[in-house]
This record gives C-alpha cells, structure tokens and sequence, in this order.
C-alpha cells in the first residue's frame, strides 16, 4: 500500500478537471463520474463504486464541516478519533503527511489499515481554517482506486467559508448620522463586532479585540521585523495607555511571520490595568492587519486566545489569527444605492534564459462597475486589457437587470453575461468609508 501514503503526502488543492463542479458548503470538487452519490443531511456527502465481480470497493466521504479545535493538528486527531479509529478499531496511522498551507487552510492527512472482506485501507485529509474543519475519508480494499481517489482530492478546492457569514446574526443599530443600515454584527460564538471610529471593536464578556484600519505610519515597512512592530505598538497602542509592565517584543520569522507585542498596562480612559497583546500575521501577498486584544489580565488572554510558544507553528496562532476577519457587517438594499468598482493591474516581464536578455513584458488590467439605481434596477461592466506589450488586446461586456437581497448577505443579479447570478456579499470597514465584497472581490464607492 506505498502508493496510497505517497500519494497523500503529495495531494495539492488545485483543480484538474473540467467536469462539473459541486459546492458542498465551503468546499467545491467534482466528484467521481458515474459514482453512487448519497446524502446524509447534517452529516456527510458519499461516492461510492462496487466491483462485484472484482470483490473491490472504494467510498468517499465529504463531511460536514466541524468547529475548530484550534489547529490542524488538533483537528486532525479529533478527525481521526471519531471517523476512523473508532469506526474500524485502527489505534495508529500508518504515516502523517507533514502539514501544508493553501490559500488559509492548513492541509494534513493519514493512513490506517483495518479488514473487511480483506485488507483495507481508510484515508483521511483534514483541511483547518477560519475556526473551522473539513475532512474527507477514503475507504477502499483495493490499489484500482487509487488514480481515482487522487483525481478528486486534486479537484478539491477550499475556499474561505461562507459559513463565517452566513451564520451571523446581523442587528440593526441605530447609527446617527451613520448612513449604512448595519453597524454591528452578531456571532453565533458570542462575539459582537461593532464599526468604529479607528477600528471594528469586537468584545465577549470582559474582553475585546480591535481590529486596527490600515495605518501609514504603523503599516511602514521596516527590513527589522521588531523594529517595525515595536513602531506599530508607539502608533497604535501607546496613546491610549500608560505605566507599561511586563513588556516583552516577539517576532517569528518565515514565509508569512509572526508579530506578538504584550504588556500588563493602564487604561488612559478608566484607569484599569488590563492586559494588552498586539498581533499581526504577515501574509504574502502583504494582506496583514494590526489586531489588539485587551483582556483583563494575561491569564484570561491565554485562556480565550492560547500561551504563546516560541517554537509554535502559524497554526498556533490561529484564534488570533481568526479575529482580523470578523470585520464584517450585514448589507441592505439601500446600502448599494450608487457605483461601486473595483480595478487591477499588473505586469511580468520575461528574461531569456540563455542570453539574460529581455524577452518582452505581458500585461493586464481590468476594471469591473456595479451601478445600483432607483426600481432596484442596476448595471454591470468588465473592461480587461491583456496581452504582450505591443500587441495588447482589449474586451468587454457589460449587463443589465434587475437585483434582489437574499436576506443580508447575499445578492441575485438578473442577468450577468446572459445569466442569473447569485454573490455573497458583505461590508468591511477602513478609515472614513466602507468596501463592498460582492464574490469574495472588494469595490469601493465612486460617487
């Protein structure tokens, strides 16, 4: 059975396949073709195939996703425990996969061996992010079903859960002059986020957390990576504070490092001694925020948030990590009244291989419109420049149609390139205006 553990040691998350799609709460695949499908509400989705005359199987199993334990090691064990150990007797896996990260979701998978009609082999890969876990279990007697097997966890494709939003419970403050419907949204954990000033405030009991809006002085680049956090914490923190104690500056470096600022200090505004703790994820592609937490004393912090670890891996990281995204609010019909457009551009130059010379330069850019008007009527427009310096070639489209809200955090657009489209949507705040995300893409208002 080498084969199988080789394989879940080299299965990535990029889809392969042109077939048709299927969307299983945040995880989307296509599934094996001409399968048995199954449904079990609340529970699971299955494929399965049967070789009678072979005396071979092989089923798949989608399951429902499950709250978080607080990483992917953890998840992966509890994963383990209930759909695998305890349904076929397995007590260890035949080897784990080291973990891998794609696109927020940390990866790991196992093999165990059981019998049933002969030796067979059960697979789990559990995927952990955004306070959730998704796993998906192989069973089969048989290495004829290993291409198969491999094809659609290829296929898979994990997305930022749609749950985060749709399973709020959005309440409508009164804002003053504040002219968007919703200011505060509610979570079904407890936590309440409420759009500020300078940041979203999002409070539990007695703690809270600010997510910080972007900020030139705090977000300065700087090569020292303490330097830069420390720089962060005079900008975003110390204003507000005095008398620091127990101050310690951590940094773990690495793909996408880790900032962790602490200190036991006195509240300017109430003249309480709290415990403050500033955290930032540096993501690649530069998407990082300040989030500060204020708790009580550091005993409450690390019982809500986890200790730090010098040695912890991002994972560890990840209730924290988790709270810079719940800087989201409800969307109401009035909200969308006006343009809304969002652009991008970018460009990669080519070097000869063999020479060092230049090789020329592709580029694109795009710009897409969304107009909502009076009679719920809007209009819809690409525009896509791309192509070889010289030889740039240009396209666009653009749609008519009338909208409506699905609730608050979805909208269904008439007509979209000759069809009906159906985009969650929701508010995020920075400093002095809102961006608006229609299908995971933000826009900002233009008028």
């Amino acid at each position: 059975m080498k084969n199988i553990v080789l394989f879940i040691i080299v299965c990535t998350w990029v889809a392969t396949s042109f077939a048709q799609k299927q969307t299983y709460e945040f995880t989307s695949f296509t599934p094996p073709k001409a399968w048995k499908k199954e449904v079990k509400a609340n529970t699971y989705t299955s494929y399965s195939i049967i070789n009678n005359q072979k005396k071979i199987y092989c089923q798949l199993f989608i399951m429902l996703s499950t709250a978080s334990k607080g990483g992917i090691q953890e998840d992966f064990k509890s994963e383990w425990e209930t759909l695998i150990a305890k349904q076929y007797g397995i007590t260890d896996t035949a080897q784990l996969t080291a973990p891998a990260t794609q696109n927020g979701w940390q990866v790991l998978g196992g093999v165990g061996f059981f019998k049933s009609n002969g030796t067979s082999t059960a697979m789990l890969t559990t995927m952990s992010g955004y306070n959730k876990a998704v796993s998906i279990v192989a069973l089969t007697n048989s290495e004829d079903y290993i291409p198969a097997i491999q094809q659609f966890l290829t296929s898979v494709e994990m997305k930022k859960p749609s749950t985060d939003v749709a399973e709020t419970k959005p309440t409508i403050t009164p804002a003053g002059n504040n002219k968007f419907a919703f200011t505060s949204t509610n979570y079904d954990d407890g936590w309440v986020a409420t759009a500020q000033e300078d940041w979203v405030q999002v409070s539990k009991g007695k703690n809270k957390v600010l997510i910080h809006y972007p900020n030139k002085k705090a977000d300065a680049h700087n090569f020292v990576l303490l330097d830069g956090l420390k720089n962060a914490w005079d900008v975003l923190v110390a204003p507000r504070y005095r008398g620091a104690s127990n101050m310690d500056f951590r940094a773990s470096g690495g793909w996408e490092a880790i900032e962790f600022a602490e200190a036991d200090i006195t509240e300017n505004a109430t003249g309480k001694t709290v415990h403050v703790v500033l955290f930032k994820k540096n993501y690649n592609n530069g998407t990082g925020k300040y989030v500060e937490f204020v708790t009580p004393d550091k005993q409450s912090f690390e019982k809500e948030f986890g200790a730090y670890q010098q040695n912890m891996s991002g994972a560890g990281f990840q209730k924290m990590e988790n709270m810079a995204f719940l800087n989201k609010f409800a969307v109401a019909a009035s909200d969308l009244s006006g343009k809304w457009t969002s652009d991008f551009s970018g460009a990669i130059q080519y070097v000869n291989a063999y020479t060092g010379f230049d090789a020329g330069m592709d580029t694109h850019a795009s710009a897409e419109n969304y107009q909502f008007t009076s009679g719920n009527s809007y209009k819809w427009d690409l525009a896509v420049a791309s192509g070889p310096v010289g030889n740039i070639k240009f396209q666009s489209v653009k749609s008519t149609g009338k909208f409506t809200m699905d609730g608050n955090w979805k909208v269904n657009l008439s007509d979209i390139e000759g069809k009906p489209r159906s985009y969650d949507v929701y508010f995020s705040c920075i400093k002095g205006l809102r961006i608006l995300w229609i299908n995971n893409k933000p826009f900002a208002k233009v008028d």
